[in-house]
């Protein structure tokens, strides 16, 4: 077959070598995924390398990572320590089977991981993303209730605006308009909390707003409406980052367990964004104090740098599956690359970075610096509201008249261009940098935004 013709050199450039090695000449193929692909396609965005809270994109520029790419480098890029585990399991050994058979670093890991998190979380199963994390955590909360002899529990509760991933359990229990819409029926026994968000009392609030914790009693209502028989799990981000940050408000996640607690509903926190020290302590659960049942995690495992997910599970939960004849399978459910060794390298060498450095509690450090200077945007033109905790931050905009989406948009577009990377969902501009973050770099990202901002976008 021939080359296809190609559709622009990126940068106009013509095709040597160098060229080659770092920008594709045709861009086409790949369908992105959560991008406006002509748009894109038309102005590529390419990076082609990075080192600690820098990428470097396609043409020379030096862009700050103000996202942690998207919510997972928390150690920085291209750490030596990772690289060089990586290297070496590759090396050694580079796939074995997880069904019926092991390797040493996946229980070196696992036990590595219940070290750091909440007290009584002491079993951990492997996945390959934050989407398959929540996918396993529902599935092990409907078979958990059938094994215990409780199968009329089906029912999956979320909230609205949550995010849970992209697979069919994750839309179902998630609460985005535009993630779901497309798809039919999802799941169905699923029903949905309202969200906490209270933009006409909380705005400019710095933590957890004062006002909202009893709209988690919305919970017994949903509750009561379909009996607590039927109903197996609740699923909530701590911290709801995908939808624009929403902080929760003092008391609700603690009502929450309450309420759980006292109908047998199991309680998931999906801290894939907020595990691994965003907020400054391993987990968003030790952070508020409220032990769930079980806790989703991926992102920060690995540093971004391999696929690589987690699930937590309580040891009542586990011993709920240890019964019947030894040489059965107790929980039919699994991936090919459940704790794959190149990943659980990656993930021990992570783990091992973030102990070094004391990376799972320098958000704690670092939080009111950020939050001064996030703060501090407050009177820029078309700012209507600041969210923040821990090292997560959220500017909202006033959006443009017919045109949602369009105004944060277009500062992404600035951001980019200015050599700094921001997420936006909505009219929402989304921070959450490597947690090795500088007074100097808060200082960089904040100046270049309130530039663009000021600039009226």
């Amino acid at each position: 077959m021939g080359v296809k013709p190609r559709e622009r050199a990126v940068g106009g450039q013509e095709n040597s070598m160098s060229n080659r090695l770092n920008a594709p000449n045709d861009l086409r193929a790949f369908w992105m995924p959560f991008t406006a692909n002509r748009q894109f396609k038309k102005e590529p965005r390419l990076f082609v390398g990075a080192k600690d809270m820098y990428y470097t994109t396609h043409d020379g520029r030096q862009v700050l990572d103000g996202t942690a790419g998207l919510w997972c480098v928390n150690a920085g890029h291209c750490r030596p320590k990772i690289t060089e585990a990586i290297r070496e399991q590759a090396g050694e050994l580079d796939y074995a089977p997880a069904f019926q058979l092991g390797h040493p670093k996946a229980f070196e890991l696992a036990n590595r991981l219940v070290d750091i998190a909440p007290e009584g979380l002491n079993h951990v199963l492997y996945t390959n993303s934050g989407s398959e994390s929540v996918e396993t955590a529902l599935k092990v909360a409907l078979a958990y209730h059938r094994v215990k002899g409780n199968g009329s529990r089906f029912r999956l509760i979320g909230r609205e605006r949550g995010y849970h991933g992209v697979n069919f359990g994750g839309i179902s229990v998630g609460g985005i308009v535009t993630n779901r819409k497309m798809f039919g029926t999802l799941l169905t026994g699923v029903d949905h909390m309202p969200h906490t968000h209270q933009p006409g009392k909380n705005n400019f609030t710095r933590g957890e707003p004062e006002h909202g914790g009893d709209i988690a009693t919305e919970l017994e209502r949903i509750v009561t409406l379909h009996d607590a028989s039927t109903v197996a799990a609740v699923i909530v981000e701590p911290v709801a980052g995908s939808t624009g940050v929403l902080i929760p408000p003092k008391g609700y996640l603690q009502k929450l367990r309450e309420i759980c607690t006292k109908h047998g509903i199991l309680l998931i926190f999906d801290e894939v964004i907020t595990g691994f020290g965003r907020l400054g302590a391993p987990f968003a659960a030790q952070y508020y104090d409220v032990k769930p049942d079980m806790i989703t995690a991926a992102k920060g495992l690995t540093n971004g740098v391999i696929p690589m997910g987690a699930v937590f599970v309580t040891s009542e939960i586990h011993d709920a599956f240890m019964n019947g004849p030894e040489h059965m399978i107790e929980f039919f459910h699994g991936y090919t690359y459940s704790g794959n060794p190149i990943a659980s390298a990656a993930a021990l060498a992570t783990l091992d970075t973030y102990k070094e450095e004391g990376l799972l509690t320098r958000a704690a450090e670092l939080s009111d610096y950020w939050a001064d200077a996030l703060h501090s945007l407050k009177d820029c033109p078309n700012v209507i509201d600041i969210r923040n905790t821990g090292l997560i931050g959220a500017i909202e905009l006033d959006p443009i008249a017919g045109e949602p989406t369009k105004r944060a948009f277009t500062a992404f577009l600035k951001a980019y261009e200015s050599g700094l990377l921001i997420r936006t969902t909505g009219d929402i501009i989304a921070l959450s940098p490597p947690l090795i973050i500088e007074k100097h770099h808060i200082d960089e990202l904040f100046g270049k935004l309130r530039t663009i901002l000021q600039n009226n976008i």
